[in-house]
């Protein structure tokens, strides 16, 4: 058993409150890691605040992690002691209907189809003070040492830089996917990304890497403005600068609305001005953002019957055991560059500093 520092979730709506935890050892088809780097997302703010759904509490958030294998358990065979790796957050078993369908990326072991509160032994490996402590989608990155199961780890290139390559573990993939993946984002199009922060602008990377020759980035926060620019921006816009909607404004801009939309902000009103302003014929819509559980949307059917379609992502569409690494290794080759996506970077103990940050647009 390992003791370390963990920050816990004891209840919805509480600061997180840095622990002393014990990590028991992996079991068969476990890998135990320690965690060096992990990014803060909005998931774990949802997580934290009690609106994720099926989190059960007190629980380890923490899902954009980087590390390095402590020890493995029986019948591990992908990876060893030493080896570098990011955790996933969505799985890949490579047995199951969805793993074996090319065009599919979420695992049937993922948490929209089962809970991954505990292991998949329905057990967990954390405890303290005496009491059992939750995973949050296996992985629980805001832990110096996880247990995770095999099919939800990627072996990456022994030179990538930990706290660089965390992103990857889901804001990278995520947005840059949406672009690559999910909308298939055609060379000379016109893009919409509403919402700037860490996701967002992964979007912008990914519709400038796909060749895209307008990229109109929307968010209420200026400051955004001028890392998106740097990051392939052609344009911002802020919408309260409008005294009409902001579908309205985007149509006016591009003549005929844009042909692909990506909502990476989680709220009802912006996603239906996402799935507004692209194309009535065969505009794309990504939904990016996450709302809170038990939310629900009413839309236009007209929205939809002329023509617009409208899709959601998870990780970008990337099957993440075999894609993640690739994305490592071509950010090595400098193919592209999130580091600009990194703004502050905090000591372990100062978790909840990091989400008055992230609440704060900074």
């Amino acid at each position: 058993v390992i003791r370390c520092r963990a920050a816990v979730a004891w209840a919805p709506g509480k600061p997180l409150s840095v622990e002393e935890v014990e990590v028991a050892h992996p079991k068969a088809g476990e890998v135990r890691i320690k965690i060096v780097a992990t990014g803060i997302c909005s998931t774990d703010d949802h997580v934290r605040q009690g609106s994720f759904p099926n989190a059960e509490f007190p629980v380890i958030p923490g899902h954009e992690g980087a590390g390095i294998v402590e020890s493995v358990g029986e019948g591990v065979t992908s990876m060893k002691p030493g080896d570098k790796v990011i955790p996933l957050c969505i799985p890949h078993c490579g047995e199951c209907s969805y793993c074996l369908n090319p065009e599919a990326n979420f695992c049937q072991k993922s948490h929209m189809c089962e809970p991954q509160n505990l292991l998949p032994d329905k057990t967990s490996r954390f405890t303290c003070k005496g009491k059992l402590i939750h995973h949050f989608l296996w992985i629980s990155t805001f832990a110096e040492y996880t247990v995770v199961p095999e099919y939800a780890v990627a072996k990456i290139d022994a030179a990538a830089p930990l706290d660089k390559v965390c992103l990857f573990g889901c804001a990278f993939s995520t947005g840059y996917g949406a672009a690559i993946n999910t909308a298939k984002v055609k060379p000379g199009s016109t893009c919409a990304i509403f919402g700037l922060g860490g996701v967002g602008l992964s979007v912008v990377i990914g519709c400038k890497a796909a060749g895209a020759s307008r990229i109109i980035a929307v968010d209420i926060n200026k400051d955004k403005f001028a890392k998106a620019k740097e990051l392939g921006a052609t344009e911002c816009i802020n919408p309260r600068d409008f005294n009409k909607p902001i579908q309205e404004v985007l149509t006016e801009m591009t003549g005929q609305a844009v042909d692909y939309s990506f909502e990476v902000i989680g709220k009802a009103e912006t996603m239906i001005a996402a799935l507004a302003s692209c194309n009535m014929n065969t505009g794309i819509c990504v939904m990016v953002g996450e709302l809170d559980s038990g939310s629900e949307i009413s839309i236009d059917p007209m929205l939809l019957l002329t023509g617009r379609t409208w899709k959601g992502t998870v990780l970008g569409g990337f099957k993440a055991r075999e894609s993640i690494p690739k994305l490592v290794s071509s950010y090595l080759e400098k193919k592209f560059n999130p580091e600009p996506l990194i703004t502050h970077t905090l000591p372990f103990a100062k978790v909840n500093e990091g989400f008055e940050l992230l609440r704060a647009g900074k």
